[in-house]
């Protein structure tokens, strides 16, 4: 295996070279390589064919500009990006990203995790991200209709629902998922579920907006039964205070566990009594609706706020990441470690550094990539796809049913390919292999494509 570390090397070189100053999806592909190189080793056609290769080289990239007029009358434009990364198994599947932040690196980053976590869910779906680089904070509905339909006068020449299903991520709820339906109906002059996370009165699935909350705490759930243990009586620890920590915050609850933080770009809240559904209830309410900041709980209840920190120094048994990319760093990830953290749960997307996973493996922590543990939600939109191809609606219950199966399955791939020898699970090897190991086979059967 000494060739192992030279190979490693020689491709992350390669890599670097053709996508230069595109930090966060180096980060994504080097995070696979270290565990999928290894396995192609072991499986010499994936490595003739240069599997790997094609998997980090998305099969189309598109960039369009979006003109819109604001409310003042004034001329604005964005920049829009669809990141079709791989299609072997499916339709590209994945998210619209509306942020400041939104570029080529951050797109390819997400649609490479999304080919990986869309396979492990068993659905056929493949992996795309996009979005824009249009900030709605601050902008009014008129605003966001405007700019969704400009958005998707472009975009809908490259999606459909045998060819590309997006739906929301952040800075996309459930408003702009319906502008741009709206837009897209217009435009082609039919019916179809080419978007997912849609309203109910429009081919939207229950379970939705709860799922990635709700199927990370599920994937917790099993990785604590696989010890023999159970999540209540557990101390909790969430960062983010918006869809996904929320509805995690709500399941944690329901199965006894005591949620101590929340937190949002400002901060963190810190109860030792625990956030209960009454408390809940507000942070709902607080962010849904009122767009506020986090601190107004701490105001309200007589808790601990804690400004422009991570809760990461909070004693815990379980810590739920739930904010964005790279807010778990190294020294986040030591203060965990020193505090009794047994389990690292990914509710974001890449939400620890390479360093902290560095961490967490050395100190034998459960550390869940959330390629597996935040897949809920992309499993859901799965399930709304093959809804809307039926015509028909599945009940609250047979969709969560269907939600837990998945997320259990998807622990059964991680165990299976993430046990050492030792015993210990090794989740992030786990996830990366078995999200691999369908797309390659599929890849492969059907030719150099």
């Amino acid at each position: 295996m000494d060739e192992i570390p030279e190979l490693t090397n020689e491709f992350i070189s390669n890599l670097s070279k053709r996508n230069a100053n595109e930090p966060e999806f180096l980060q994504a592909v080097f995070e696979v390589t270290e565990d999928i190189l290894p396995f192609i080793e072991q499986n010499p056609e994936f490595k003739k064919y240069k599997i790997l290769e094609c998997m980090a080289e998305p099969e189309r990239a598109i960039l369009f500009r979006v003109p819109w007029i604001n409310d003042k009358g004034e001329i604005e434009i964005n920049r829009g990006y669809r990141i079709q990364m791989n299609s072997a198994i499916g339709p590209y599947k994945g998210g619209l990203r509306f942020h400041p932040s939104v570029n080529i690196s951050i797109l390819k980053f997400l649609a490479f995790e999304q080919v990986l976590k869309n396979s492990l869910t068993s659905l056929p779906m493949g992996g795309a991200k996009g979005g824009s680089d249009f900030d709605p904070k601050g902008k009014s509905d008129t605003e966001i209709m405007k700019f969704c339909q400009s958005f998707m006068t472009e975009l809908s020449n490259h999606i459909g629902p045998n060819t590309d299903v997006p739906a929301g991520d952040i800075g996309v709820g459930g408003r702009e998922i319906g502008y741009m339906f709206g837009q897209y109906r217009r435009l082609k002059r039919e019916f179809t579920g080419v978007l997912t996370g849609k309203g109910m009165e429009f081919g939207g699935s229950l379970i939705r907006p709860e799922a990635t909350g709700y199927g990370l705490v599920y994937f917790v759930e099993e990785m604590l039964q696989q010890k023999g243990d159970s999540l209540a009586g557990k101390k909790i620890v969430v960062s983010g205070s918006g869809n996904v920590a929320q509805y995690a915050i709500e399941k944690c609850i329901e199965h006894g566990a005591t949620v101590l933080t929340a937190s949002d770009s400002d901060g963190y809240i810190y109860d030792p009594a625990g956030i209960d559904k009454e408390k809940l209830a507000f942070i709902f309410e607080l962010k849904n609706e009122r767009r506020g900041r986090i601190k107004e709980y701490a105001d309200r209840y007589g808790c601990e706020y804690v400004e422009g920190k991570k809760p990461w120094n909070i004693d815990c048994d379980v810590a739920l990441p739930c904010a964005t990319q790279n807010e778990l760093d190294e020294e986040g990830a030591l203060e965990l470690v020193s505090n009794g953290c047994l389990i690292v749960g990914e509710g974001a997307n890449m939400p620890s550094t390479p360093g902290a996973i560095t961490v967490f493996q050395q100190n034998k922590v459960l550390y869940a990539p959330g390629k597996a543990a935040n897949a809920g939600g992309v499993a859901v939109s799965g399930l709304e796809m093959s809804q809307n191809s039926m015509r028909y609606s599945w009940t609250k219950k047979e969709v969560d049913t269907k939600l837990k199966e998945i997320m259990k399955n998807i622990h059964k791939t991680c165990v299976k390919y993430g046990r050492q020898s030792d015993g210990f699970i090794d989740y992030k090897k786990g996830a990366n292999i078995g999200g691999f190991v369908k797309v390659a086979n599929a890849m492969l059967a059907q030719g150099l494509v």
